[in-house]
């Protein structure tokens, strides 16, 4: 395919496989993943192009900047612009603007697509230095076109250098002869734009795709910014085979378990083209498990930008019996894009030989010339010499050189190998033109940059242990916050990799006996003051590492020393980003005096107090407890990250854990659900179980969840009144309360284990604190941050070793019971504000989300078994499960209820109403009811047949609550706007109604009734202004009550003699009768 470009590679794929996905766009939220087929593609991108057909006045070449951050369009917006014919220069929105600005007006630029929502973002960097005009809009692909009139009459960029406009250029190539145009950032000297042809480009996508043996049916993950030209060979790979593109966000690839997910469970991607460093961020053991598994999707690993790995760590990422093929590739920007490439043989990297440690730099790919020559410039055939780049079409040119002298130029690379044995070993950089984090700069060009600042009178930098960039500088005069000062000055001039770690000043720079800085010397001074000599010891105690950690979050933050960091800061949304989080990672290593396995991604996506616990972990590993210092009265309990936890004991690994001692879950509306010892989570339900099912007599013991608990716990679990003592009144006090920092809307769920064992209380927050608590003491013994609010109630699993969780972040979270460790999370599309039900058969755990899906989970394997979209609305309340028959019931804001079959998500049945509903279905042996907006209490029968209707003065978003009737039928209690809580027979017949001084959001609790049938039982209620109130279920007569200090939506949950509630101060309490 001589003389193609790569517009004409993607549309003849585009033509043959015009149906199938060739983008896809995962946002890592939860959110559904967007895709666009290639005749999609290909039909917005000739949108495109049409419009910008009309943009005839270029004075240089024909390019249109791009400014944007990844999304479903990207492709579109390169593809239109390429078929112009013109080139597009990528803007990066992070980098520098006045960086930016200087690229723009160097090249000559007169045109910039920008992303239609960073357009604001985009005025306000440019502004200053640019004369911009919007000239078009395409709401189709949200994008804009905007004008650059030249430079803004006060641009900082007037006075020349950098800013200077280039000349106008003859375009002594074809018109589209130019693909792309990149720059360098000016850190390894001026600044320069490199012009790259398609024909230099084309040959490494045609030789990269036979080597890689591309199909159609690969999934290309796009790893590379569009700034770093590896990203066209990831565009166009895909896109010109077949192949499915997969583009996440930026941030997404900060997250390593997250980006694993999404890599190789969501899309199964295939062909993955990286540099080293985003390979290591996964950690051994999502290497191992996920990425280079024995059953991992990825068949090509093509690894470039830095050195490759040694054999001997390649080999430890790779698990036994993985298949996946690894590339080294290499190359320069100059000469874009990849020059050489090796693929490692199987054989290699299953040998232990240090022999073979080293992996060659590879042949050259097609049209490719490369020359090692020694330092006096001439050709050599062994030894060590410095990499030389060119070929006929291959050079690009850079900054104005004249373009018919680029093919005959060979580009020097910096890059110094050992010729052996035919191969080239890279040996690495001998002068000082470093690479950091992947990417190249020269320690020079920092330190004239720091010098222009003016802040200094001399100054000297260097990488510490190939890691830490340092300046030293001598001040010139007195300054109050210099490093500070040159640290946000330099942030406006160079990208994040060129902005030093640390700046330290000193009286002078010591000189060698030659004249030269003694840089050793400066090494010496700077790590005597990091203090890398300290022990761990000096630590003085916990305190003193809560202190430490918040100084150096402050400090890699760049926020003010008297800032204060509150406990649940994000390190992202604070300001840092992958460098950032590198250097605080080892600042804290130097601090603690050891490594931090596994720390960096709890830097990347959990709140400082998970920082503080994981980093507690290592530094004192023989005494843990108590919470994080400065936490004043919310301090945390001892809850480490899972990614630094203890190990976890052998139940973590899920069904092959021992099996918990009988126990007992209470939860909202007096569902109680018990499991004895012996009982079989596997099979069906135990004996006693099917047993209960079957009574219909006994209600109170029904195994759906759905009667309440009164007679299955009366003796020990309800501890109502006895008969004697039914008028006597009853007294409330608080026995405990929990501060979570937020309002407790959720409902607590009570786990009970064993006869007389411990029983734990669960409860969220809108803090996204989610607690466990002794019933007894009060004591908290875990608490977990999650990423979002907690309305959800939480339930138990059928094991009983996992509670489960929804939340506002679009994650429903398992968590282990006994510490809080992460089990598993699962993204749903939306938040998460239904309640879990748990089926005692299956074991499967049923929850709705604002996405409109009811989701079946298992939970011990990690996946979800079944979803199903409920037909519009959100699923707000909690889903319900009878077991005969075996329906599961979903009611959604879209005014429907559903009957399901929980094995399949299939609908039996389904009931569309006038208004949403927010109450959560509960069932009887013959019917299951709800509350409705409308003020209605529905009944069906559980064959869809409407039973009855009964109408309140006000909303219904109580979820009702049965309670046996002796000897063999039932009550149902729910609350309502009006204030009221009723109770209705089972025909629907009003019984008796409470009138209490505000809304009744939550729902009835029904306990006690000690003794058998006939005894007295009572309900306990809350209403929004803060009251509980504790009636007589025969009645309605009030027997207590309880005035909380804030508003009150949660639901209580009755256990013994206490009463847990959450509340708006705060708090959860526990109430003792």
């Amino acid at each position: 395919m001589e003389g193609a470009t790569l517009h004409e590679l993607v549309r003849t794929a585009g033509c043959a496989h015009g149906r199938r996905v060739a983008v896809r766009f995962e946002d890592g939220t939860g959110a559904a993943c967007v895709s666009r087929t290639y005749g999609e593609l290909l039909a917005s991108a000739d949108e495109l192009s049409t419009l910008l057909k009309r943009c005839r006045h270029f004075r240089n070449e024909r390019v249109f900047g791009l400014y944007c951050q990844p999304g479903i369009n990207l492709a579109s917006w390169i593809l239109g612009i390429l078929q112009v014919p013109a080139a597009y220069l990528p803007v990066d929105p992070e980098a520098p603007s006045q960086l930016s600005a200087g690229v723009l007006l160097r090249s000559g630029l007169e045109y910039v697509l920008v992303q239609s929502d960073l357009i604001q973002r985009f005025q306000n960097s440019f502004s200053t230095y640019l004369q911009l005009e919007v000239s078009e809009e395409l709401p189709s692909l949200s994008v804009l076109l905007l004008t650059v009139r030249g430079r803004a009459p006060s641009s900082p960029l007037a006075g020349g250098g950098w800013g200077e406009r280039a000349d106008a250029r003859a375009d002594s190539g074809a018109p589209g002869s130019l693909a792309y145009i990149l720059h360098t950032s000016g850190t390894t000297g001026p600044p320069k734009t490199v012009r790259v042809p398609h024909s230099c480009i084309v040959p490494n996508i045609l030789h990269l795709r036979s080597l890689f043996q591309m199909t159609p049916k690969d999934v290309v993950f796009v790893a590379s910014p569009l700034t770093f030209d590896p990203s066209v060979v990831e565009l166009f790979l895909a896109l010109s085979t077949g192949a499915s593109l997969l583009i996440v966000p930026s941030v997404i690839k900060m997250i390593p378990s997250k980006l694993a997910e999404i890599l190789f469970r969501h899309h199964h991607v295939s062909v993955m083209q990286a540099t080293p460093t985003l390979i290591k961020m996964f950690g051994s053991s999502l290497l191992r498990t996920t990425v280079l598994s024995a059953a991992t999707s990825l068949r090509v690993l093509a690894l470039g930008g830095e050195a490759f790995p040694c054999l001997s760590v390649l080999r430890s990422w790779k698990e036994e019996g993985n298949q996946t093929l690894v590339f080294n590739l290499y190359g320069i920007t100059e000469v874009s894009c990849w020059a050489t490439c090796y693929q490692i043989p199987e054989g290699a990297v299953g040998s232990s030989s240090a022999d073979t440690d080293s992996v060659p730099l590879g042949t050259p790919l097609l049209g490719t010339t490369v020359e090692v020559r020694d330092e006096r410039g001439s050709v050599i055939a062994h030894g060590e010499g410095q990499v030389f780049i060119g070929g006929g079409g291959r050079v690009c040119s850079l900054g104005d050189e004249a373009e018919a002298a680029a093919p005959a130029a060979m580009r020097g690379t910096g890059d110094w190998v050992e010729l052996r044995g035919g191969h080239m070993y890279y040996l690495g950089r001998k002068d000082r033109l470093v690479k950091r984090h992947g990417k190249r700069l020269s320690l020079e060009a920092v330190q004239k940059t720091i010098e222009r600042l003016g802040l200094v009178e001399a100054c000297a930098v260097t990488l510490h242990e190939g890691k830490r960039l340092v300046a030293f500088v001598v001040p010139a005069g007195q300054h109050t916050d210099l490093e500070s000062t040159v640290l946000r000055s330099l942030s406006e001039l160079l990208p994040p990799h060129c902005v030093p770690d640390q700046l330290l000043s000193v009286e002078a720079l010591p000189l060698t006996l030659h004249g030269k800085v003694d840089l050793a010397e400066l090494v010496k001074v700077y790590e005597q003051q990091r203090g890398l000599s300290v022990l761990p010891a000096a630590l003085n105690g916990r305190a003193d590492l809560w202190e430490r950690l918040q100084a150096l979050w402050k400090d890699v933050l760049g926020l003010p020393e008297d800032a204060v960091v509150p406990s649940e800061s994000m390190f992202l949304f604070s300001g840092g980003d992958s460098i950032k989080s590198l250097r605080l990672l080892e600042e804290i290593e130097a601090a603690v005096g050891r490594a931090t396995p596994g720390l960096l991604e709890v830097i990347l996506s959990r709140p400082f107090s998970d920082l503080y616990r994981g980093v507690e972990t290592v530094a004192f590993p023989v005494k843990r407890g108590g919470g994080a210092p400065g936490c004043g009265k919310r301090r945390l309990a001892a809850e480490a990250s899972p990614a630094v936890a203890r190990p976890r004991r052998q139940e973590a690994a899920g069904e092959h854990a021992p099996e918990p001692a009988g126990f007992v879950v209470v939860r909202r509306a007096g569902q109680v659900l018990r499991r004895s010892p012996g009982d079989s989570v596997r099979g069906a339900p135990s004996e006693a179980l099917q047993e209960r099912t079957r009574d219909k007599s006994d209600a109170s013991q029904d195994s759906r969840g759905a009667a309440a608990g009164g007679s299955v716990e009366s003796g020990a679990a309800a501890g109502a009144p006895s008969p004697q003592q039914e008028d006597a009144p009853l007294r409330l006090k608080v026995r405990w309360k929990s501060d979570t920092g937020k309002c407790v809307d959720a409902s607590p769920v009570l786990l009970a284990r064993g006869e007389g064992g411990p029983v734990t209380v669960y409860v969220g927050s809108h803090s996204r604190r989610m607690q466990a608590v002794d019933m007894d003491s009060g004591e908290r013994r875990w608490e977990r941050v999650l990423g979002d609010r907690i309305e959800s109630s939480a339930a138990v699993t059928r094991c009983g070793r996992f509670v489960v969780v929804g939340c506002y972040d679009g994650l429903v979270y398992v968590l282990r019971a006994d510490s809080g460790e992460t089990h598993w999370t699962f993204p749903t599309g939306s938040s998460v504000k239904s309640c879990p039900t748990v089926d005692l058969l299956t074991g499967l755990v049923f929850i709705g989300s604002h996405d409109g899906h009811v989701y079946a989970l298992n939970t011990e394997a990690r996946r979800c078994a079944w979803s199903r979209h409920c037909g519009g609305g959100a699923v707000f309340s909690s889903p319900a499960l009878h077991c005969s028959p075996r329906q599961l019931y979903v009611a959604t804001l879209g005014s429907r209820l559903l009957a399901l079959s929980p094995d399949s998500g299939d609908t039996i049945w389904e009931h569309a109403g006038a208004r949403p509903f927010f109450s959560s279905p509960c069932c009887s042996e013959e019917a299951v009811c709800l509350g409705s907006v409308d003020g209605s209490i529905l009944c069906f029968s559980h064959a869809g047949e409407k039973l009855w209707q009964f109408s309140t003065s006000g909303p219904v978003f109580s979820s009702p609550c049965l309670a046996p009737a002796p000897p063999a039928g039932w009550r149902l209690l729910c609350g309502s706007h009006d204030g009221s809580v009723y109770c209705l027979s089972a025909r629907g017949e009003l019984l008796w109604r409470f009138q209490t001084t505000g809304k009744v959001f939550s729902s009835p609790f029904v306990f006690g009734g000690a003794g058998g049938r006939g005894c007295p039982a009572l309900v306990a209620a809350t209403s929004a202004d803060g009251r509980l109130w504790v009636l007589d279920a025969g009645d309605g007569a009030l027997r207590a009550s309880h005035s909380f200090p804030g508003e009150v939506f949660s639901s209580p949950v009755v256990w013994g003699r206490g009463l847990c509630v959450g509340c708006r101060n705060d708090f959860v309490y526990c109430l003792e009768f």
